[in-house]
């Protein structure tokens, strides 16, 4: 394994302080909670090693909400560990995957350590972020191991629909390859959620976590879920060499938070949906950025026209250390440093409505004429 950090990771907004940034439009996920506002009380909870495959209970509230077994769902510390078991499970030095792009870093950069030879499935912006299956099927070889998809995506919000889905389960079967699916993002739809992938078929993997959804990082909760017993097995395996067992206290929050979920989760939706009307409303009164409008999650991926001749190195400079305003850059996804993935449900609605007003002053403070 070569190791290297990610820019995502190096430029995080926890190593350049958040008592430096004013406006945070950084984050992809929802307000963090606090312990005190989910009303738990831990003093009885006995601190030994948990089940490897994860707390019964919670794994069983997972499994029901996705319509599987309690046996086809195991719990991570976090969706990250999920996503380096999967890779590092399937995945060896010159294995061929095959990658949707834009993406979260972990999902390209983990099988670059491995060594493993990846394809990019490119989502455009001007063919609004769409997979192409033509396109997908193209790149899928007879040594393609694994197919990597996110919906909803991160960074850019789009969703597929559900006719796509099994589409494109039916082609990964008929190809004779694995397909993972990221879901962090699924509870925040804007429509009808997608059914779990992994209930289509056990040629899917699916993961997610209570991190972004549900503004619990700090508990470090994910999960992975799979109906093929054989890939269940060798999942287990790389858990208990990682790591064993979860942290039993992180499970007991997760459980506790989804026994009481439509409830907690319920405001959640409503500041979401507030956040992203004001995000919207900015969208079509200013006309310096373009993007492709999201129909999930709490981030998006405009980028600043192209005809604007801009100092990209001051305008980045300005935002931040001029407006104190932090957004997600675009070499964080290999992309230009036009595109800016904004996170609009992390910081308070006033502080999105500041922050994006201090996007457009440092495009016109850092214009060429």
């Amino acid at each position: 394994m070569r190791y290297r950090r990610m820019p995502i990771e190096i430029e995080a907004p926890e190593g350049f302080g958040y008592d430096k940034i004013d406006c945070n439009l950084s984050e992809s996920s929802v307000t963090d909670q606090r312990l005190v506002d989910l009303g738990l009380d831990l003093g009885d909870l006995l601190l030994y090693y948990g089940d490897h495959r994860g707390k019964p209970e919670l794994r069983e509230l997972i499994a029901k909400d996705a319509g599987i077994s309690t046996d086809e769902v195991m719990i991570t510390s976090g969706a990250a560990t999920a996503l380096f078991i999967l890779a590092t499970s399937l995945l060896e030095k010159g294995d061929h995957l095959v990658v949707a792009k834009t993406n979260y870093a972990t999902n390209i950069e983990t099988p670059r350590a491995i060594g493993a030879d990846i394809s990019f499935l490119e989502l455009k912006f001007e063919s609004g972020f769409e997979l192409d299956i033509a396109e997908l099927d193209a790149l899928i070889t007879d040594k393609t191991k694994l197919v990597s998809l996110t919906y909803p995506h991160n960074p850019t919000g789009v969703l597929i629909s559900e006719e796509k889905l099994k589409a494109i389960v039916e082609l990964v079967e008929r190809k004779g390859t694995i397909l993972m699916m990221d879901e962090t993002y699924r509870e925040m739809s804007f429509s009808r959620k997608l059914p779990v992938a992994a209930t289509l078929s056990e040629s899917v993997v699916s993961i997610s976590s209570m991190s972004k959804s549900f503004g619990l990082p700090g508990i470090r909760i994910g999960w992975i879920s799979t109906r093929n017993k054989a890939l269940m097995e060798i999942f287990l395996a790389a858990k208990e060499q990682i790591c064993i067992t979860n942290s039993v206290v992180d499970e007991e929050i997760a459980f506790r938070f989804l026994q009481r979920k439509e409830p907690l989760f319920a405001p959640i939706k409503e500041a979401i949906a507030r956040n992203f009307a004001i995000l919207r409303n900015f969208m079509g009164g200013q006309d310096l950025l373009e993007w492709v409008e999201p129909n999930g999650g709490c981030v998006c991926f405009p980028r600043i026209r192209k005809d604007i001749m801009l100092d990209m190195k001051r305008f980045h400079d300005i935002l931040l250390n001029t407006y104190g305003t932090y957004i997600g850059r675009g070499h964080w996804f290999e992309e230009d440093d036009r595109y800016l993935r904004i996170g609009y449900s992390w910081d308070k609605s006033e502080k999105l409505e500041k922050g994006l007003k201090n996007i457009l002053r440092s495009i016109d403070e850092a214009r060429l004429f």
